[in-house]
């Protein structure tokens, strides 16, 4: 299987620096430069699944030799790939039994897999467990891809800012698990040690003042993490409780409205920059001045797509998102069901990237608001947390948790196929139980039901439904 070596537009897989370097060529040309190469990776990326995935192979037997627009393709979703998992991967060493028994064991995380791979899961936020296996190809293109971001939101300003706060960045992310971004932050901290002795990585399940006390001290210059996270850290901030200075702010994993961007940024006085993506994808858009989402065609291709996956036209919102991940072989992910709904903006974006802009529907999550146990405060849980210590445990297929009152949850879980339905129920609400007492709140009464959990009206599996809000 080919993963390092030259691509045929002469890319290096094991190099950032070549690739970040690349596309910057290419967006001195133009966009139509950008999508002829983007035709030309889609092309080389359909020719390698069909002559190394049996999965694939099959997928699109009848169809032209080669392709160069990715509409002629059948779509696929993640209970698709999951569930002919080994038929999908490109080398015989990934198997789903062997990749299973790899995340089974958190002291692996950030390990290589079969001494070439990262291995990452995805709580789900369609409630349903994947597991990627992600090559070296897949993880230079993000690196360089981080690289195009920092150019796009900083100033050279802001880069000296940057550095004489020695390039110091907090991850705020979900731990004890092999979740893509602690899984790749332990990769590089293990075998780069070096180059990131300034990656800090704070756990999202830390009770908010120790977790404010740890950031104060580590004074970060770039701080990330997920939305609904950073919208709590920008309130203790605002109270005086935390006092960071970060020359960057960038979000991941969840939606910032605008207004809570503007918020986040005032708070911190930084520059704030949004990402949007998921594991299966790498970087798809990234934020503009205007608070619009610009996409990265380089490495992906993204299809708003109405419910019959026709495409639909700037200005509407679509039913949900095709996604094509031009980068990674060992697992490839080709019109892939994100299960996302997004607006297009029909017009020129003001900031003046050529790029389409959009916004992401119905990805914000809420965060849960409990009562503390004298009634006299709140205590904010982040949506993610709840998420993924139910994700930890095995057996679990489809889960969701909602708010029925200010300390009432209910636990919906259907277990994976072998799996004792009423053990993984068990386990479910106490790891909900153990989190919430950590945190203060013991009181709030978890409850495992039997109940299948619910889909909204797109067809999506929320996996945290708050309580609705008052009036």
């Amino acid at each position: 299987m080919r993963t390092r070596g030259r691509t045929r537009d002469g890319d290096r897989a094991g190099s950032a620096a070549r690739l970040w370097w690349e596309a910057v060529r290419i967006r001195r040309r133009g966009p139509e430069a950008i999508r002829q190469r983007q035709r030309e990776r889609l092309a080389d990326q359909v020719s390698f699944a069909r002559e190394h995935s049996g999965y694939y192979r099959r997928l699109y037997q009848g169809l032209p030799d080669r392709i160069e627009d990715v509409a002629e393709l059948p779509v696929t979703n993640k209970r698709e790939l999951m569930f002919h998992f080994d038929e999908v991967a490109t080398d015989p060493a990934v198997t789903l039994d062997s990749v299973r028994e790899f995340v089974a064991d958190r002291g692996r995380v950030g390990g290589r897999f079969a001494g070439k791979y990262l291995v990452a899961t995805t709580a789900g936020t369609t409630g349903l467990r994947g597991i990627f296996v992600l090559d070296d190809r897949y993880w230079a293109v993000t690196s360089g891809m981080m690289g195009i971001l920092a150019r796009k939101w900083l100033s050279w300003r802001d880069l000296v800012r940057l550095l004489r706060g020695g390039g110091r960045s907090a991850a705020v992310i979900a731990t004890g698990g092999h979740f893509l971004s602690v899984a790749a932050s332990t990769r590089e901290r293990r075998e780069k040690p070096r180059r990131h002795r300034g990656l800090g990585v704070f756990s999202i399940h830390t009770p908010l003042p120790q977790l404010v006390d740890q950031l104060n001290a580590f004074k970060p210059a770039l701080l990330g993490g997920y939305a609904s996270i950073l919208r709590l850290l920008a309130t203790e901030q605002q109270a005086g409780r935390l006092h960071v200075r970060p020359a960057l702010v960038v979000s991941t994993a969840e939606g910032l409205p605008p207004a809570e961007r503007t918020r986040v940024e005032q708070a911190f006085g930084a520059v704030v920059g949004e990402v949007y993506g998921c594991t299966e994808s790498g970087y798809a858009a990234c934020s503009c001045t205007e608070g619009w989402l610009h996409l990265l065609e380089d490495w992906v291709i993204v299809e708003p797509v109405d419910a019959s996956y026709r495409p639909v036209p700037a200005g509407t919102v679509s039913h949900t998102l095709l996604i094509s991940n031009l980068a990674n072989r060992v697992q490839p992910i080709i019109r892939y069901d994100v299960g996302d709904r997004v607006l297009v903006r029909p017009d020129a974006c003001p900031c003046g990237d050529p790029a389409p802009a959009l916004r992401v529907q119905g990805r914000t999550s809420d965060v849960l608001l409990f009562p503390t146990a004298d009634g006299q405060g709140k205590v904010p849980v982040p949506p993610l947390a709840l998420a993924t210590v139910i994700d930890r445990i095995p057996g679990v297929g489809l889960f969701q948790i909602v708010q029925d009152a200010p300390t009432q949850l209910r636990v919906r879980v259907i277990p994976a196929p072998g799996s004792e339905a009423g053990t993984v129920r068990a386990a479910a609400g106490e790891a909900v139980r153990a989190l919430l007492a950590e945190l203060g709140l013991g009181h709030v009464d978890v409850e495992p039901v039997a109940e299948a959990p619910q889909q909204s009206v797109g067809g999506k599996y929320r996996t945290i439904i708050p309580l609705p809000a008052a009036g």
